[in-house]
C-alpha cells in the first residue's frame, strides 16, 4: 500500500483553507486543516471525499441536445466539446464582437487564467456572483477608504470587542477566522450580535439584540449619534484621518436612541449601553460591516455607516480592530506575475455600465454587477451580449426568481457551465464542460494579503475519477483552438514557473506546507502612516465618489415596510454544513441535514395553529413549498428564516430533489429589486404566506 500526504487547498466553499490530504493507493481517504489550522476543518471540509466520490455528480462533458433545460444531453470527447466552444465563440464574436462574451464565477484567488482568456478575445464583461453577497459592502469600502473590503484585515485575535451585524461567523464558517474569534473571546474580548434572529453566533454573545427587519441602518445612526453626542470618539484619529465629521454630527442629530428604539424595537438604554461599551474597548473593536450583505435596498447604508462606527472608534488601522492589510510590495518582495497583464485592457467599456453610466461610476469595475449586465442580454443595450460562460457559479439559484431568470438567459446565443456539480444553471445550459474536484485538480498560485501576506498553491491529490478537467486545462484548450498562443499551456508547471519569475522562489518552496510566506512579523501601521486612497486622501465621511453618481453620502431613513397581516418578511441565511446549494446533494451532508426549516415565531405560530415540527406550506409569487416549522421565540415576529440552497427539482440529484425550499423561488421578479448605493440585490424585501 502506497501512502502519501499533500498539501493543497479546500474548495468545499469559497474561503479555500489550507489542507492535507491522506493518500492510499491514489485514491483520498482523510482530510484535515493545514499546518495553519492546526488541522481544523468545518463540517464541509470534512466531506471532500464524498464530492470526489459522488457518482451523481458531472462526470464527462456534455452537449445540449433537447431544449433548454429538457436534460436530453450528448456525451461528447473533451476535443469535440472545447472544439465546438471555440467555434461558436468565435462565431458570436464574429457576429456581434468580441465584447458580446460575459463570464460570471464565485470570486476566489484562482482566476487568472480566464481573466487573461477574457482579455484575450478581447471582451470587458468579467463578473463574479457578488451582486448577490458582498457587492454592498466592497462599494461602501470603496466609498469610505477610496479601498475595497479585503484591503483592511479583521484582527480577531487581538479585539476587545466584536460586533456581528450581516455576518454570522459561527455557521458561514471561515475555519481561521472562528479559530481566531474563539482565542480573541477566551481572552476576553466581548461579543455582540445583531440579527433578527438568534443564531449561532447569538448563542456565544455577551450581548444579543433582536433586531426588526429592515432597521439595521437606524441602529447604526443612533450609535453614531452617541458616539458624538456624549463625545466618545477617538479625536485624534478623527482629527488626522476623518473627513466630514461636523457633517456627520448635523446628519445624525435627530437620529437618537429613543427614536431608534421605535424602529428597532431595541431599548434606548441597550443603544446607549452598546455604544460606550465599544468606546471603551477602543480603538481595538471590530464592528464587522457584512458579508452576505445583499438584503435590503439601504443595506449599502448599513455597511457604510459600520464603516463610519470603525473610524470614529479609531479602529482603522489599529491592532485588534481594522490594519490596513499588507501586499507582498509592502514587506519589499515581489508579488506573483499574471497571466492577465499579458493582455491589454480592452477599450471597451463594460456592458453593466458600471463606471461609466451615470449613476454607476461609483461602482467597483473589477467585478461589476452580473444582474445589471444581464439587462444587455435582454435589450441589446448598451450593446448585445450572447454567449455566457458561467464559472462555478449558479444564477439561476442565487438569483431571485428562477422562471424570471430563465426568460432572461433565453435571449443567449450560447450559454456554458463549467462546474463540479450539478446546478439548475448547469441544468439549463447548451455545453457543460466538467470541472475536477478540488481533491482532483491543481490551481494557478494565489496571492493571499494580510498582516502577513503569503503565496500558496492548491496541488491534485489524486487523479480524476471521471473525465473531467482542471480549471486552467478547460481555458487553455479553448485558448489553443482560439489561436491565443501566450495562454496554450500543457503543463501546470509552466504556469507556476511563470508567476514565479520575479519572485526568487520555485515551486519546490511550497513542498512543506503549500504555502510561502512573505513576513517574519504581522504589520502593523502606525496611525500617522495610514494611506486612504480617496480624493481627500481621508476617511470621507462626504464621499466624493457618490456625489459624482448623484447619491447622498447618507440616505435619509426611510422606515421599512410591516407585512400585510398573515404574511411575513422572508429572511435566509446559511448553516454550518452547507454552501448554499453546492452541497446539499452531498452523501455526507445531506445526511447531517437533509432539508431546511421554516423559523417562525412561537405568537404567531400559535396564531395559525402550527405546532413544533409540523409541515406547512411557504407560498408567493405563484410558488409554494412544503417544509418543516420550527417553532421559536428566538425570531422577530415580522420574520420567518429558512437556510439557503434547498427545493431542489434536478432528476440527477436523487438525494436533494424535493427536499425543504427554495428561498429565492418566492421572490417575485426579485433580480429587479436592488440597492443603487450598493448595487445589491435586496433580497429580504418580500412577504410570504405561511398555512397549515
Amino acid at each position: 500500500m502506497t501512502k502519501t500526504t499533500v498539501n493543497s487547498v479546500c474548495g468545499m466553499c469559497s474561503v479555500r483553507c489550507p489542507i492535507q490530504a491522506e493518500v492510499e493507493d491514489g485514491r483520498p481517504v482523510r482530510l484535515q486543516g493545514g499546518q495553519a489550522l492546526k488541522g481544523s476543518l468545518c463540517a464541509r471540509g470534512a466531506a471532500g471525499i464524498a464530492l470526489y466520490e459522488d457518482s451523481e455528480r458531472p462526470q464527462h462533458p456534455m452537449i445540449r441536445e433537447g431544449a433548454r433545460g429538457e436534460g436530453r444531453w450528448r456525451r461528447v470527447s473533451w476535443d469535440e466539446a472545447l472544439d465546438y466552444v471555440a467555434k461558436r465563440l468565435n462565431e458570436i464574436r464574429a457576429k456581434h464582437g468580441d465584447r458580446s462574451v460575459l463570464l460570471s464565477d464565485r470570486g476566489g484567488p484562482f482566476r487568472d487564467v480566464y481573466r487573461a482568456f477574457l482579455r484575450a478575445i478581447g471582451t470587458p464583461n468579467y463578473c463574479n456572483h457578488d451582486s448577490a453577497c458582498a457587492r454592498n459592502v466592497m462599494n461602501a469600502a470603496m466609498s469610505v477608504f477610496g479601498f475595497g473590503r479585503k484591503d483592511v484585515v479583521y484582527d480577531y485575535k487581538n479585539c476587545k470587542h466584536l460586533v456581528l451585524q450581516t455576518r454570522n461567523i459561527f455557521e458561514a464558517i471561515n475555519v481561521a477566522e472562528v479559530n481566531n474569534a474563539l482565542d480573541g473571546i477566551g481572552a476576553g474580548c466581548k461579543l455582540s450580535v445583531i440579527d433578527v434572529r438568534a443564531n449561532i453566533s447569538a448563542g456565544k454573545a455577551d450581548n444579543f439584540y433582536l433586531i426588526r427587519p429592515g432597521t439595521d441602518y437606524a441602529l447604526n445612526l443612533a450609535v453614531i449619534h452617541v458616539l458624538l453626542a456624549e463625545d466618545l470618539h477617538d479625536k485624534k484619529f478623527a482629527e488626522m484621518w476623518i473627513s466630514g465629521l461636523d457633517e456627520l454630527k448635523t446628519f445624525t442629530a435627530e437620529h437618537t436612541p429613543e427614536w431608534a428604539e421605535a424602529e428597532t424595537g431595541i431599548p434606548a438604554e441597550r443603544i446607549r449601553d452598546l455604544a460606550r461599551q465599544l468606546a471603551a474597548a477602543a480603538p481595538s473593536v471590530i464592528w464587522h460591516p457584512g458579508w452576505m450583505v445583499s438584503r435590503y435596498s439601504d443595506s449599502f447604508y448599513v455597511c457604510r455607516t459600520a464603516y463610519i462606527i470603525n473610524a470614529l472608534l479609531g479602529a482603522v488601522g489599529a491592532k485588534g480592530g481594522l490594519p490596513l492589510t499588507a501586499k507582498p510590495g509592502d514587506v519589499g518582495k515581489k508579488g506573483l506575475k499574471s497571466l492577465m497583464e499579458q493582455f491589454p485592457k480592452p477599450a471597451e467599456k463594460r456592458a453593466d455600465g458600471v463606471g461609466w453610466m451615470p449613476g454607476r461610476t461609483h461602482y467597483d469595475a473589477g467585478p461589476g454587477l452580473v444582474h445589471l449586465a444581464y439587462e444587455a442580454i435582454v435589450t441589446g443595450e448598451p450593446y448585445p451580449v450572447k454567449a455566457y460562460i458561467v464559472q462555478r457559479h449558479d444564477p439561476l439559484m442565487a438569483f431571485p426568481d428562477t422562471a424570471d431568470v430563465k426568460k432572461i438567459l433565453d435571449n443567449l446565443e450560447l450559454l456554458v457551465s463549467v462546474t463540479f456539480s450539478w446546478s439548475d444553471t448547469a441544468w439549463y445550459s447548451d455545453v457543460v464542460l466538467p470541472m475536477s474536484t478540488y481533491l482532483e485538480r491543481e490551481d494557478t498560485i494565489a496571492t493571499k494579503n494580510g498582516l502577513k501576506p503569503s503565496f500558496f498553491v492548491r496541488k491534485r491529490a489524486c487523479e480524476p475519477l471521471y473525465d473531467t478537467k482542471s480549471v486552467w486545462e478547460i481555458y487553455c484548450g479553448l485558448a489553443k483552438r482560439m489561436g491565443i498562443d501566450k495562454l496554450a499551456y500543457e503543463r501546470i508547471e509552466d504556469i507556476w514557473a511563470f508567476q514565479l519569475q520575479d519572485t526568487g522562489l520555485t515551486i519546490a518552496d511550497f513542498e512543506k506546507s503549500g504555502s510561502v510566506s512573505l513576513a517574519a512579523e504581522p504589520l502593523y501601521r502606525k496611525m500617522e502612516n495610514l494611506k486612504f486612497k480617496t480624493e481627500s486622501g481621508k476617511v470621507e465621511i462626504v464621499s466624493s465618489r457618490l456625489a459624482k453618481s448623484g447619491l447622498p453620502w447618507l440616505a435619509p431613513y426611510t422606515s421599512p415596510e410591516r407585512p400585510p397581516k398573515g404574511r411575513f418578511r422572508i429572511t435566509f441565511g446559511r448553516c454550518g454544513v452547507h454552501t448554499q446549494g453546492h452541497t446539499v446533494n452531498n452523501p455526507l451532508l445531506f445526511e447531517q441535514m437533509p432539508e431546511n426549516l421554516l423559523w417562525i415565531h412561537s405568537d404567531a405560530a400559535k396564531e395559525l395553529g402550527i405546532a413544533d415540527g409540523e409541515y406547512v406550506t411557504v407560498s408567493s409569487n405563484g410558488h409554494s413549498g412544503r417544509i418543516k416549522a420550527f417553532v421559536t421565540d428566538f425570531i422577530h415576529p415580522e420574520a420567518v428564516f429558512m437556510i439557503h440552497g434547498f427545493g431542489h427539482t434536478l432528476p440527477v440529484e436523487s438525494r436533494a430533489r424535493g427536499k425543504g425550499v427554495a428561498d429565492n423561488e418566492l421572490m417575485p421578479k426579485g433580480i429587479e429589486k436592488w440597492d443603487k448605493g450598493g448595487g445589491g440585490i435586496a433580497m429580504q424585501e418580500h412577504f410570504v404566506a405561511v398555512t397549515k
